[in-house]
């Protein structure tokens, strides 16, 4: 069966209450509940994981490639303009790598319109709100099976 390992990243566990002009009104809680139908729906595994440590999150990266995870799809959050350990960390993967955000990244302040991630990911969905999360589920089967 294949195995994604979802990654959402710093302050995720606010949302719902965070910013409800860029994240809406959805929490965390109903992001993974609508994942987890996805993964029924497609017949796969999904682990989801999140963390405001990005020691934690680097760790979990390890563990998905030492456990032999099939794609990861990956909303890092702030990390994403800045975390060259979690950038060095997904390098490690020789799995499909989903970069994905909520908000539309590039039509935000200009420190977001950068991605230390953007060179080794497989692509990158953003602006999409709580669908983005989905289209970056189906994207990493999608480049899974092509493999």
């Amino acid at each position: 069966m294949t195995k994604i390992l979802m990654l959402h990243g710093v302050n995720h566990n606010m949302f719902g209450k965070r910013d409800p002009k860029q994240y809406g009104t959805i929490t965390l809680d109903e992001i993974n509940d609508n994942i987890a139908q996805l993964a029924e729906e497609l017949k796969i595994e999904v682990e989801t994981f999140q963390t405001n440590h990005e020691g934690e999150m680097v760790e979990k990266i390890h563990e998905a490639f030492l456990t032999g995870v099939d794609g990861v799809v990956l909303n890092a959050g702030a990390w994403t303009h800045y975390s060259y350990a979690i950038r060095d960390a997904l390098a490690i993967l020789t799995v499909p790598v989903i970069e994905i955000h909520m908000s539309n990244i590039h039509s935000r302040e200009a420190f977001r319109h950068e991605s230390v991630f953007a060179e080794i990911a497989t692509g990158q969905i953003s602006g999409f709100g709580e669908e983005s999360y989905l289209l970056g589920i189906r994207a990493a089967v999608a480049a899974n099976s092509s493999k």
